[in-house]
């Protein structure tokens, strides 16, 4: 049986990114909490470093590693938030980064990653398999691999922001009741279900729904047939034993929100909240938004997980959200 990741491990992250990582504020909208009947607390990560919640991970597991193990330097694969966490983390413990990315990876966030000194390999996500290629650039280099989720390390970072949101609500007397977190291949929900100590649920895009499916049927299903989405930070085909065993201990559930609700959600944060999310940071706030979810009299934290979405992109959110 798989060990799951523990408090112990995202305290233990908190110490070790301190100073380094910013500690994300709460937003509250009182028209947000009018839409949804809740009082509604937003973790804002996308104010993090390089734009998203990854550099939390990527720096707690890269400072883990030996000093003196550090010179080969390590290999990640990430359509773009990840890579662009363990670039910065890289730089700033003096490490050399390769990334292997998707060709069809959003060019900002290739862009930035190659801006923080990382080299970048590209890949084909439906044919070929980005784990074989970092491996295989890893063995070649004595490189440790650094995975975007199926690692306790980079799990344990995620879960600071859960940790920190509980930690500054506590300052102000208020106990949630529970949290909606952005989800992909796990590892921000199951890190913030260990950090926070709150009942999750982990929202996805429609046709990439694995976590959803794999919490719902106790086994860990696979997405079979993935469609578009503009959802391009969740696009993970299988979450890891190490998430599921996680989210699965903490009694997490799944929810799945549509392109549309998704769409909402961008335009909503931009007109009302006054910040810039991209599509796959904003499915947990399309969740409280789309009405499909009975939040009326809770107190719930929401997480705002990335902000790197390019322009054209931004400006289609928010054509359609009307």
């Amino acid at each position: 049986m798989t060990s799951t990741v523990t408090l112990g491990e995202v305290v233990a992250a908190a110490a070790r990114i301190a100073g380094v990582a910013v500690r994300t504020p709460l937003v509250r909208s009182d028209t947000l909490d009018a839409l949804t009947g809740a009082r509604i607390f937003l973790k804002a990560e996308n104010l993090q470093r390089t734009g998203s919640f990854k550099f939390r991970g990527a720096y707690n597991r890269l400072s883990a590693i030996p000093a003196d193990q550090r010179g080969a330097g390590v290999v990640a694969f990430s359509s773009g938030n990840h890579a662009q966490g363990v670039a910065l983390a890289a730089r700033l413990l003096g490490m050399p980064a390769t990334i292997v990315m998707p060709s069809d990876a959003p060019a900002i966030k290739v862009e930035r990653t190659r801006g923080h000194g990382a080299e970048v390999v590209f890949y084909d996500r439906l044919t070929e398999d980005r784990d074989a290629i970092a491996t295989a650039i890893a063995a070649e280099r004595g490189a440790v691999v650094v995975p975007p989720f199926n690692d306790r390390h980079v799990i344990a970072g995620q879960g600071t922001a859960g940790l920190e949101a509980v930690t500054d609500l506590a300052k102000m007397d208020v106990t949630a009741d529970l949290a909606l977190v952005c989800c992909g291949g796990g590892g921000l929900a199951s890190g913030f279900a260990v950090g926070s100590q709150l009942p999750v649920i982990a929202v996805e895009p429609q046709n990439w729904d694995d976590v959803t499916r794999s919490l719902a049927g106790d086994a860990i299903v696979p997405v079979t047939d993935p469609q578009p989405t503009r959802c391009d930070a969740l696009q993970t085909l299988r979450m890891s034993e190490l998430t599921f065993a996680t989210l699965q201990a903490h009694g997490a559930v799944g929810h799945v929100v549509s392109e549309g609700e998704v769409a909402q959600a961008v335009a909503f944060a931009f007109r009302e909240l006054k910040l810039v999310v991209e599509p796959g940071g904003a499915v947990a706030l399309a969740a409280a938004l789309a009405g499909r979810m009975d939040l009326a009299g809770k107190t719930v934290l929401v997480v705002l997980s990335g902000g790197n979405v390019e322009a054209g992109v931004f400006a289609a959110c928010l054509a359609e959200a009307g």
